[in-house]
């Protein structure tokens, strides 16, 4: 068993130099100043005390360092987790009360258990159901109900709070009109210095230039802004260790957020992983063992007071844009945590939520993927309409129901396309022995008397009788004149009991008719399959070709000499 594989800071740790800290050094500075503003924003998207989103920000990245294979993720609360959480536990407690807490907490506890045992068993794979589209939509439409929801904060004014974007925009527009005016001008000032910063360089600490001046502004000028919302007293010190409170109905109500959280967090995390990894040649991501970390992070992070974490696209890609080069960059950034819980956390006192709301509003709005809609429209037109499914579902249903839609249009896809693969009949390049396709070769020969048919997939229960019926419109094309049919079977790389029962059914019929019935370029799995399933009792092995034109050519010609040396090769391989 190889440790390293396990613990990855074995990979990086034992030859960590200087050179490697300056790099992890400024970047975990960078990020850390970020994170602090960050953190006490999502708690209160969670429905927290913004204490909470600073305890997200300890142990889950102190354990991400250790366990995950990524050395340039930076892991800890998020903006779409904050928002599943408050949309799963303000159905069940009240949000900020102390039942509120602890059932946030056994969530993380929750998510962490079941992440784990995914990565244990090696489970990661079950992320493919959601294909990129379905991903685009889903966090498309997270991000808008995120920021909707924040312009209560923004402008000031009580908006209802829903992951139904509908209720909150119906709700603004009868609300607008009493917008909190120094609020809004704060709110919209923070907005756009961001903005600007982040034109610049998206390395210079926006979010902390916004909530100094907000706090500055609120503690020298606060008589003039008295009915601006502030965050007020934060308590200092650093979490006690405890067990979440257990109770297994509660557990049950919370299993399809938890589950939710899984994916969307796993989700999260690969995404951001893979274009990293793709920004050097050092480590390579192991989507099992990021389960693994993610887990063990919200296992232990439940322990002190954590509620759910994930990956942060905004930070990861600063901790990279800044040198970070190892984990090391995250357990710097949690020592400023750990500082701003011990000391610092009483100069937020006048920070103003509206300034928060700013913060939330351009980091979470930018993650609407305009791009990839457009380029999804021109380049494959399901594509875009299950990502825009998706995206309505997300923004009308809300987000739990949401990322069920997208799962479940997601499969109607996959079985779509491998139930009604490309089908096609081959002709023959003059002057070569190559068959292509007839649609996209205009020149290839098409023989009356021969059809070389090419089946673009696995051939099994779903798609047989597709298979036949295809096969059959192509025969009756073809007419009286038809002697041979060739299944060019280099595409077909698995067939079931169904489809071989099919296959030998159809060579039974077309025997009947006298129109012979050969198979080129099979591979040998699927041979062996055929073999086992006794085709070889309705057909002989001579009716086994290594190319289309080998086959048709024994057809034409009678030559045996390929054929019984080909013959004599997969009896061997076979036996």
């Amino acid at each position: 068993m190889n440790i390293k594989k396990i613990i990855p800071i074995l990979e990086w740790l034992p030859n960590y130099n200087m050179s490697l800290f300056r790099g992890d050094l400024v970047a975990g500075l960078t990020v850390g100043i970020i994170l602090i503003p960050q953190g006490i924003a999502y708690a209160l998207i969670a429905g927290l005390p913004p204490i909470y989103g600073l305890y997200c920000a300890l142990m889950p990245q102190v354990m991400y360092a250790v366990f995950g294979s990524s050395r340039q993720v930076s892991v800890g609360p998020v903006a779409m987790d904050s928002l599943i959480v408050a949309t799963g536990v303000s159905t069940l407690a009240l949000s900020g009360s102390d039942s509120y807490i602890s059932i946030a907490i056994l969530l993380a506890l929750m998510v962490g258990v079941i992440q784990f045992i995914m990565g244990v068993f090696s489970l990661g794979f079950i992320v493919n159901f959601l294909s990129k589209p379905v991903i685009t939509g889903f966090t498309s439409a997270v991000a808008l109900i995120i920021g909707f929801n924040q312009f209560r904060n923004l402008f000031g004014v009580d908006f209802v709070q829903s992951d139904q974007l509908q209720y909150v925009v119906e709700d603004i527009c009868l609300q607008l009109s009493s917008f909190n005016y120094n609020t809004t001008i704060i709110g919209l000032i923070s907005v756009i210095v961001i903005v600007i910063f982040r034109k610049i360089d998206k390395r210079i600490p926006n979010a902390l230039i916004v909530v100094v001046l907000g706090i500055l502004i609120m503690k020298y000028f606060g008589k003039s802004f008295n009915d601006v919302s502030i965050v007020k007293d934060i308590p200092s010190g650093l979490p006690v260790f405890s067990f979440p409170e257990f109770d297994l109905d509660l557990i049950k109500e919370l299993l399809p957020i938890a589950f939710t959280l899984v994916m969307v967090g796993y989700l999260e995390t690969i995404s951001i992983g893979k274009s990293l990894e793709a920004k050097q040649d050092e480590y390579r991501i192991r989507p099992n063992q990021e389960l693994i970390a993610l887990g063990i992070g919200n296992m232990v992070g439940s322990l002190f007071k954590a509620y759910p974490t994930t990956s942060s696209f905004s930070r990861s890609a600063i901790n990279e844009e800044s040198g970070a080069k190892t984990g090391m960059s995250a357990l710097i950034s949690v020592l400023m945590v750990v500082l701003t819980l011990l000391f610092l956390t009483p100069l937020f006192y006048h920070l103003p939520k509206t300034v928060l709301a700013a913060i939330i509003i351009v980091a979470v709005f930018k993650l609407v993927n305009f791009k990839e809609a457009a380029f999804l429209w021109k380049a494959n037109h399901l594509d875009f309409w299950l990502m825009l499914a998706t995206f309505i579902a997300t923004l009308l249903l809300g987000i739990e129901f949401g990322i069920i839609v997208g799962v479940g249009l997601s499969l109607i896809v996959l079985i779509y396309r491998t139930s009604r693969p490309y089908v096609t009949e081959l002709g023959k390049v003059p002057d070569s022995d190559f068959y292509r396709n007839k649609n996209r070769f205009e020149e290839v020969i098409i023989e009356n008397d021969v059809l070389v048919f090419r089946f673009d997939a696995q051939i099994f229960y779903a798609n047989s009788s597709y298979f036949r019926d295809k096969l059959d419109e192509m025969v009756i094309e073809k007419g009286k004149t038809l002697k041979l049919i060739v299944l060019d079977a280099e595409s077909i790389n698995r067939v079931d009991s169904t489809g071989v029962e099919m296959l030998k059914e159809r060579i039974k019929f077309y025997q009947k008719k006298e129109i012979l019935f050969y198979f080129a370029g099979v591979k040998g799995p699927v041979r062996d399959d055929f073999f086992r399933s006794g085709i070889l009792d309705i057909i002989g092995i001579n009716h086994f070709f290594m190319k289309s034109n080998q086959a048709v050519k024994f057809y034409k010609t009678g030559d045996r000499k390929e054929q019984e040396k080909y013959a004599k090769y997969i009896h061997q391989a076979y036996k």
